[in-house]
C-alpha cells in the first residue's frame, strides 16, 4: 500500500534530482535543499495519481528550479515496481518535457518511537530548515521537516533525517539522526557522507522554531544552530 516516508530520484528531461517525500492520508509532504514539496495523492485501485507543487524555501541561485519557474505543478501517475514506486508525468509549465521519479521507501523500523508535544508545543506541519555551523566551522545545509506529534522526518539533496522531539510553554528538544541517500557534490557535504547523530533544543511559536545544537560525525564534534519556519500545516 501507498504511503509512509521515501527517498525520491527524480528527472525532467536531462536534468537529474533528489528529494525526500512522505505519504498518509492522501497527503504528500517533502522536498529537498532548495523546494518544498507540497501535494496529494488518489489511490486508483493499482495506480497512484498525484498532483505536487514546488515552493522555493533557498534563493541560493546554485539549486535553479528545474522548470524554469519557482512555482511549478506537477501531474503522474505510478505503480508499484519490487519495493519501490515508479512515476511518469509532466509539469505544467514545460508539457513537453517528461518527468519520470523513483520513490524508494525508508526502513519503517529504522524511525524512533515519537515524542510528546503539550500545551504550547511546536506546531505540527512541513518546515524549510536552514542550518548553519558555528565555532568559525565553514558550511551548512538546507533542506525540509515534517513534524507530527513527536516525529521528525525530513532531508534535503542528499541526507534523509529521522528523529524524534518533546515540546510545550514555547521549548522543544530531541534527537535526529541524519544519513545520506545520495553523495552530494563536490564539497557541499558539511557531514563529510557519516551518519551522524544531533541532539538539539530551542524555542518555537506557532510559524517557526529555533534550535543550538551538537552533531557527532565521525570523530568530530561540531555546533550548529538552525532556523525552520512552517510552510504548510499537517
Amino acid at each position: 500500500m501507498f504511503g509512509g516516508f521515501y527517498t525520491v530520484k527524480f528527472q525532467l528531461g536531462q536534468a537529474v534530482g533528489h528529494s525526500v517525500m512522505h505519504a498518509g492520508a492522501g497527503k504528500m509532504l517533502g522536498g529537498n535543499s532548495a523546494f518544498a514539496h507540497i501535494g496529494t495523492y488518489e489511490d486508483l485501485g493499482g495506480e497512484i495519481a498525484i498532483e505536487i507543487t514546488t515552493v522555493r524555501h533557498n534563493p541560493d541561485p546554485n539549486y535553479p528550479a528545474m522548470a524554469g519557474t519557482d512555482d511549478a505543478t506537477l501531474l503522474a501517475r505510478g505503480k508499484l515496481d519490487g519495493a519501490r514506486y515508479r512515476f511518469e508525468g509532466r509539469l505544467n509549465e514545460v508539457p513537453d518535457a517528461l518527468f519520470q521519479s523513483v520513490m524508494t521507501p525508508v526502513e519503517e523500523q529504522s524511525i524512533p518511537i515519537a515524542g510528546g508535544v503539550g500545551e504550547g508545543g511546536i506546531v505540527n506541519g512541513l518546515y524549510s530548515i536552514h542550518l548553519r555551523m558555528l565555532d568559525g566551522v565553514e558550511g551548512g545545509l538546507t533542506g525540509v521537516m515534517l513534524l507530527n506529534d513527536g516525529r521528525i522526518l525530513g532531508g534535503d539533496a542528499s541526507s534523509y533525517y529521522l528523529g524524534t522531539y518533546t515540546s510545550e510553554n514555547g521549548r522543544w528538544k530531541g534527537q535526529i539522526l541524519n544519513q545520506e541517500h545520495t553523495p552530494a557534490k563536490g564539497n557541499n557535504s558539511v557531514f563529510g557522507g557519516h551518519e551522524v547523530g544531533i541532539g538539539f533544543s530551542g524555542s518555537c511559536e506557532e510559524e517557526g522554531a529555533l534550535l543550538e545544537a551538537t552533531a557527532l560525525a565521525g570523530k568530530r564534534s561540531l555546533r550548529l544552530t538552525a532556523v525552520l519556519k512552517l510552510m504548510r500545516r499537517a
